[in-house]
């Protein structure tokens, strides 16, 4: 059971740095929400540890760290660590799926760029998905079709996020849009981020992505019709409000690459209601065929890996350690010429 002094602190990360999910989480039934909560409270710090550190190859290998500690049992002594392990001993949480969002985090600390949407796909599956399926854990739901579904409304959210904050990342460095999509509008990458708003193909670009978002928000309703009565109204909740914001960047154009895009307290709470008459329709609707659509070729893994019986830990991924290994080679090629430019410096001084 997680403490309750590591529960007030989880809640009050979430009120504050995600108000997203605080507000859906309202809706939740009372023995899912801390859980919830808790799981997002970790995953929302660890991605801040990555995306607010100026080292972030170094946040990322203490990233991997914490996670060795909290499925070992003995978490670092701060309170999403000691939270989020006791989320893996009363869930059976599957270490591939916290693996996946970590490999996402790497990927970040890397800048790496996606050509493709299907990259970006693989890149939402990981920071994004892997914590829907993981809320589909915590709803002791392992349907194979249900779990395909959350990996839809994972990745529908992650490029609505994308799509809020293209201005941002572009200030930034980062670059989330296909390059290819780039390249078919004449844009440049170096060009497109010294200033994205300077191409009137731009909002062409984000209503290109947001309308894939739509069509897998569409996708998702099918699972979160076979979720758990009592935690249907907070998943609805959360697909309603972040589409919400892929509306408000639809309507702003331009203007959303420099004033991010934001939904008032009115909207919210229009879509919270929403989302409890969408539920009470499903005890009436019949089944959407879309449920037993195939999972996205870049979340099948996750899908895999929630539905599985739980195992005993067999350590870290092929794929990740590929991953961890690249980063720690170019931590230590950082840290080398650090100091060979500290030695040159002792030599002339």
């Amino acid at each position: 059971m997680i403490a309750a002094r590591d529960m007030d602190y989880c809640v009050a990360a979430i009120r504050h740095g995600s108000r997203s999910f605080h507000a859906a989480s309202r809706l939740l039934p009372a023995r899912l929400r801390d859980p919830a909560l808790a799981l997002y409270a970790f995953c929302r710090l660890a991605d801040d540890a990555v995306d607010l550190h100026g080292a972030k190859i170094d946040a990322v290998l203490r990233l991997q760290d914490r996670l060795d500690l909290a499925y070992a049992g003995r978490p670092r002594d701060d309170a999403p660590d000691r939270a989020f392990a006791a989320l893996i001993e009363d869930f059976d949480m599957p270490r591939a799926l916290p693996e996946a969002l970590l490999e996402g985090l790497a990927w970040d600390a890397e800048g790496r760029r996606y050509a493709s949407l299907s990259d970006l796909r693989s890149y939402s599956a990981r920071v994004a998905s892997a914590v829907g399926a993981m809320m589909c854990v915590l709803m002791r739901t392992r349907s194979r079709d249900t779990l395909a579904r959350a990996c839809d409304l994972g990745v529908a959210m992650q490029l609505t996020n994308i799509a809020r904050d293209v201005g941002e990342d572009a200030a930034e460095g980062r670059l989330y849009l296909p390059t290819e999509w780039l390249e078919e509008a004449g844009l440049s990458s170096p060009a497109f981020l010294r200033n994205p708003a300077a191409s009137p193909e731009t909002p062409r670009l984000l209503l290109r992505l947001l309308a894939e978002a739509e069509g897998l928000y569409a996708r998702s309703e099918a699972g979160i019709a076979a979720l758990p009565l009592s935690c249907r109204p907070g998943i609805f909740a959360a697909r309603y409000i972040y589409a919400g914001i892929g509306g408000r960047v639809r309507a702003k154009g331009a203007a959303a690459l420099t004033d991010r895009a934001h939904t008032s307290g009115g909207q919210k709470l229009g879509w919270l209601m929403l989302s409890v008459l969408r539920t009470g329709g499903t005890l009436v609707m019949p089944r959407s065929p879309l449920i037993y659509a195939r999972p996205l070729p870049e979340t099948a893994f996750l899908v895999d890996a929630a539905a599985a019986a739980p195992a005993e830990d067999t350590g870290w991924s092929d794929t990740l350690c590929a991953t961890m290994a690249r980063l720690k080679a170019r931590d230590t090629e950082k840290r080398t010429a650090l100091m060979q430019s500290v030695g040159r410096v002792r030599e002339t001084a």
